[in-house]
């Protein structure tokens, strides 16, 4: 971009009228970071061409990183009186308005874009952010859902908010865990931290009613059989039977592991042992031992405090299986664990291990 300046500005000097070189400029300058510099050339541009409706979006853009939205505002709305058909200009123009404060405009307009293109997921999320300000939970859920079916992130982790504390929805846990879910797939911390503390509510961890904990369990529980559905073609083996168990029989190692290690995140035990047991051994033809995968989440399970997985894992370390042989984190582990098969394990562990050389 920087060459390319020095030719623009050189065309320029042989030819200051032409606009096409100009605008260029402005946009080379905008992609180095000279956003005042890019506002002067469009505005030059647009001194001699007002009515070019890409160089006053351009100059638009620039402004909204000035954060000038005064000036802004007007350039935009300028270029939607010129063409009311121009999807990004409109959303641009939303976003304007309610950093203005204006969430009346704000909601106005996205509810345009959304008439020109309704599934815009970023557009269905704003506005659904503007109705929250402007009317509540009860105006915005409907929105944050919409967004959320559609695959935003962030409205997908609203979603789970709503349906967890009742907002503008009947209150459901299972589905609340179902789109913390998808919104943990798509890389949401916040989604995963509210999973975090549903996990620790449903283990007992944290000082709540009796009650409130055996929701949580049953909430996990509901989910897990909810996956069921998006494998048709599956024979189930049992109420303890687990989806990746299912995928395992069919030779479909892979997908397995994958669909275990939600089970698992999910609190099923058995998916838990299950993957413990890939972990040792692999699955001959499908899978080999010591998965890194596997791994990584009795690691992260470890690390939250679960108990089976802290147990899993210094039996990992201790033996060195896909991991160092490191007795001393192993013992770490299990002191941390108070757990009647934590505390025998321990017991082997410390028996085993020589006794520190006397000075």
């Amino acid at each position: 971009m920087a060459a390319a300046t020095i030719f623009l500005r050189e065309a320029l000097r042989l030819q200051p009228e032409m606009i096409e070189a100009r605008e260029r400029l402005g946009q080379a300058l905008y992609g180095m970071g000279d956003v005042d510099g890019a506002v002067e050339e469009f505005r030059a541009v647009l001194q001699q061409r007002p009515d070019r409706v890409a160089t006053r979006h351009l100059l638009g853009t620039a402004l909204m990183a000035k954060q000038d939205w005064a000036a802004a505002r007007a350039e935009l709305e300028d270029v939607v009186r010129r063409d009311p058909g121009l999807v990004g200009v409109l959303y641009s123009l939303g976003f304007v308005q309610y950093a203005l404060g204006d969430l009346n405009g704000a909601i106005e307009t996205y509810r345009r874009v959304l008439v020109l293109r309704p599934e815009f997921p970023d557009a269905r999320y704003s506005l659904a952010v503007v109705l929250k300000l402007a009317q509540g939970d009860a105006g915005a859920t409907k929105e944050f859902l919409a967004a959320a079916e559609a695959g935003h992130p962030h409205a997908q982790y609203f979603a789970g908010t709503a349906y967890a504390k009742g907002f503008g929805v009947e209150r459901s846990l299972p589905l609340a865990i179902a789109w913390w879910s998808r919104a943990v797939d798509q890389g949401s911390t916040a989604a995963s931290g509210e999973l975090l503390q549903l996990r620790r509510i449903a283990l007992g961890w944290n000082r709540r009613p009796p009650a409130e904990r055996q929701a949580a369990l049953q909430a996990f529980q509901e989910h897990r059989a909810t996956l069921w559905a998006g494998f048709p073609e599956l024979a189930r083996d049992g109420d303890d039977d687990t989806v990746g168990a299912a995928l395992l029989r069919q030779g479909r190692g892979r997908e397995a592991v994958r669909m275990l290690i939600r089970e698992a995140s999910l609190l099923s035990e058995p998916a838990q042992g299950l993957l413990e047991t890939i972990y040792y051994h692999g699955v001959r033809g499908q899978l080999p031992a010591h998965d890194p995968k596997v791994l990584a989440y009795f690691q992260s399970a470890a690390a939250e405090g679960q108990v089976r997985p802290r147990i899993s894992l210094a039996r990992f370390y201790a033996g060195g299986l896909g991991v160092p042989q490191d007795t001393a984190r192993a013992i770490s582990l299990l002191k941390a664990t108070p757990h009647d098969d934590a505390q025998r394990l321990l017991q082997e562990l410390l028996a085993s291990s020589p006794a520190p050389a006397r000075p």
